[in-house]
């Protein structure tokens, strides 16, 4: 216990502080808006009990940080080495929530262990790209040079899209899919390759869209959310609504008026509707520059292990980055209006546990990363003086 807690000391003296100030940037900007928007909301719904999200929120962000600090000691090599073990209990834990999960709102996510819920999907986002980044490791050659090796990943990946939709869960699905792509093509796949996947992946999810009446229906709210203002266009209105009040510097933390009783459950996938509210155009743009900024500084990190030949952990890099980028840029385009409506959660600031605990472990395998990367570079630089001496 010594050892493990002496290591990740020694990881958190040598970590990318750029990046933890982003992190914590987000994290603290999250548990400020589930304040600020879960309070109405748990006031009417738990007799009172007006800060019943904000302790659970606070209580997951304990765990997230913890669970973080555990992360930092663990080896890039033993993510690499069970990886296809972690895609086994992912496949594992989608099929078992089909049969045993607690459905919430028509979507079956979620399995009860006692006082604890996981988020099936949420661990499987993770997981996916812990298998994926060793596949390219152990086949690149084949990726690069023959089909074959740019489909099989794409069958694992397609099994674990169907089980998502399966309960359903169509915006992890999108996100996973289009995460493996991008690795894909980072990786060396074929431009026609690419291509070719692109349209038959898009083509695939729009059968998917249109093959439920809910789902065509969200397709159609969103291009027109008006057709019906008081039934499935109703949150998006609100939202919008939400967004134009905010103007440039918004109505300030704590003023906003949608979170009262107009915009639902508007601490949860919505809650960046209520941020745009009380902070406006610029607390926007600010958040959305931290998203940008934690891309690059991951996309960097992952640049620099692939210099030092550490490629699996340049490879897991890129994923973590293209993920959470991604269903930022989705929550945020879902919540203005931009996108049709999925169910996901906008990393690090909405409410929910799973979503938190998971994004932060990310983040902890991203500064391990660094913290090897650097630990190569040492090395290295040894290496070349006592050549050179």
């Amino acid at each position: 216990m010594s050892k493990t807690k002496a290591l990740n000391l020694q990881v958190l003296s040598t970590i990318d502080i750029k990046i933890i100030f982003l992190v914590l940037c987000l994290l603290a900007i999250g548990g400020m808006m589930i304040v600020s928007s879960s309070v109405p909301y748990a006031e009417k719904q738990f007799d009172g009990n007006s800060l019943y999200f904000v302790k659970r929120h606070f209580i997951y962000l304990a765990v997230a940080l913890m669970a973080a600090y555990i992360t930092l000691g663990i080896k890039i090599e033993l993510w690499e080495k069970y990886g296809p073990w972690l895609l086994i209990i992912s496949i594992f834990l989608l099929v078992a929530v089909l049969f045993v999960g607690r459905t919430v709102n028509g979507s079956r996510r979620w399995i009860a262990l006692g006082p604890i819920t996981i988020q099936v999907s949420e661990l499987v986002k993770l997981f996916v790209i812990t298998y994926i980044a060793g596949y390219l490791v152990r086949r690149t050659d084949e990726l690069q040079t023959q089909f074959q090796g740019f489909i099989k990943p794409l069958i694992v990946v397609s099994i674990i899209t169907v089980l998502l939709v399966a309960e359903p869960d169509f915006g992890a699905a999108a996100v996973i899919a289009a995460t493996t792509m991008i690795m894909l093509f980072l990786a060396g796949a074929r431009l026609w390759q690419f291509v070719l996947l692109s349209v038959a992946v898009g083509g695939a999810l729009s059968l998917v869209l249109v093959s439920q009446e809910y789902r065509y229906e969200r397709l159609m709210i969103f291009l027109d959310p008006w057709k019906e203002p008081y039934g499935a266009g109703y949150q998006l209105i609100q939202s919008l609504i939400a967004y134009g009040r905010g103007e440039l510097f918004g109505e300030g933390l704590g003023n906003s008026v949608q979170k009262l009783a107009y915009l639902p459950e508007a601490h949860t996938d919505f809650v960046f509707a209520v941020f745009a509210e009380e902070f406006g155009f610029i607390g926007v743009a600010s958040v959305i520059i931290l998203y940008l900024y934690l891309f690059i500084k991951g996309m960097s990190i992952a640049r620099a292990a692939l210099k030092n030949n550490l490629t699996y952990a340049a490879y897991i890099s890129y994923g973590i980055s293209i993920w959470l980028v991604l269903q930022a840029i989705v929550n945020i385009g879902v919540s203005s209006g931009a996108l049709p409506t999925k169910g996901l959660t906008l990393p690090f600031i909405s409410y929910g546990g799973n979503s938190l605990v998971v994004c932060c472990i990310a983040i902890a395998i991203l500064l391990r990363v660094h913290f090897e990367t650097q630990q190569s570079q040492t090395s290295g630089k040894k290496k070349t003086k006592e050549v050179s001496a």
